[in-house]
């Protein structure tokens, strides 16, 4: 098959040609925005899953959708660390400034001058320097060094202006749990007071599955205070769909044994199925594409993930670490018992607790429960099992 027409687009962030299964979702946010233009209030959304699962595609048409309907949108990928501290306050800023000139604009007057300069003086403050702002700043809104105050004025003021219009402000975050714990604090106390006082500002974040917790812990209001939508693996229909209309698309097809083996194997979650549906369209030399060719192309796409996605994480552990992750492996993509895994290493368990701690804060694994760990990757326990690594 002509390799420029494949349509087939693994990659982190990367819009496929067919987003199947995400229906809810997407109805979800939709009827968040009509109730918004309704002047009726609703909660943010958190959509929180294993990675590989399409969760940034997901936000990134969330808030395609929001400027769609002309909301004032900014979105920020989080990074961890002190780096990413100051970094996130920056994206943050700029992002808002971009947004405050494409729905606003730079000439605006009354409530909505008032708010391009409220988010001129945020962005000041949390580290968009003088020369890039590009607009004034409000004296005594949102100046004052504290940023949850700060961010509590801007919001004000921006959904002063846009509820005369009923449209919505809305703070898109992906690796939410990256965020540091005074921007998280800020921005659910902010969504919380909004909630409270009419004002359509709603945050909408993604994240790893410890993301619901680590939003309670930051406050313990945050349970009630959004949608939380688990994005796991597609249904069969839908991962058929997924690989299928693509391909009808460009006028090929799958005879039924090839495509239930490329579902089979990619188990269903959307990174993976994109890998294999680009390696049979690859390796085919016409269709419809049979099962030979999908057995080629499993070999070959899981030659793919073993060079790139997978690595990309496995990289990141320390040796002591890989030891702990080995152990782990043995209980497939399930989860294990931390007892357990202590057993196999013949380790106690206080004695493995910075390991598993490190592990966590590097996002490779999570706790699903007390006493358990399971991985963040969906398919790396197959990974390390049929790897020899040091």
């Amino acid at each position: 098959m002509d390799p420029a027409l494949n349509p087939y687009a693994p990659g982190s962030g990367l819009q496929p040609p067919e987003l199947a299964g995400r229906t809810t979702q997407l109805e979800a946010f939709d009827t968040l925005i009509a109730r918004t233009g309704n002047g009726l209030q609703s909660r943010g959304m958190i959509l929180w899953g294993l990675r590989g699962v399409g969760k940034t595609v997901l936000l990134n048409r969330l808030a395609a959708m929001a400027r769609a309907h002309q909301w004032l949108v900014a979105e920020i990928e989080a990074r961890p660390g002190d780096a990413g501290r100051a970094a996130n306050r920056s994206h943050l800023g700029r992002e808002l400034l971009k947004a405050a000139r494409r729905t606003l604009g730079a000439r605006a007057r009354g409530k909505a001058k008032d708010a391009v300069e409220s988010i001129g003086s945020f962005s000041f403050q949390i580290g968009v320097s003088g020369v890039t702002l590009g607009v004034d700043r409000r004296e005594g809104r949102a100046d004052s060094g504290d940023l949850e105050a700060d961010l509590e004025d801007m919001v004000e003021d921006v959904t002063s202006a846009l509820a005369q219009e009923r449209k919505g402000f809305a703070i898109f975050v992906d690796e939410m749990q990256e965020l540091d714990q005074e921007l998280m604090e800020s921005l659910l106390s902010v969504q919380h007071l909004a909630g409270q006082r009419g004002w359509p500002f709603f945050v909408v974040g993604a994240g790893l599955p410890n993301l619901p917790a680590k939003l309670s812990e930051a406050r313990s209001y945050a349970e009630r205070l959004f949608d939380y939508q688990e994005i796991g693996a597609l249904t069969t229909e839908a991962a058929d769909t997924a690989l299928v209309q693509p391909a009808r698309s460009h006028g090929a097809s799958f005879v039924e044994e090839a495509l239930a083996a490329l579902v089979d194997v990619s188990g269903r979650y959307p990174y993976f199925i994109q890998e294999y549906g680009k390696a049979i369209w690859e390796v085919a030399s016409a269709s419809p594409f049979t099962l030979e060719d999908a057995r080629t192309a499993i070999d070959l796409g899981t030659d793919q993930l073993d060079q790139g996605f997978f690595p990309a994480r496995w990289d990141r552990a320390t040796p002591g670490e890989r030891e702990y992750l080995r152990a782990m492996a043995t209980d497939g993509d399930d989860g294990s018992r931390t007892s357990a895994i202590a057993e196999r290493l013949g380790r106690k368990m206080t004695g493995l607790g910075p390991v598993r701690a490190q592990l966590i804060a590097k996002g490779l694994v999570y706790a699903p429960e007390h006493g358990r760990i399971a991985f963040t990757v969906p398919g790396m326990a197959s990974f390390i099992n049929r790897q020899r690594l040091d």
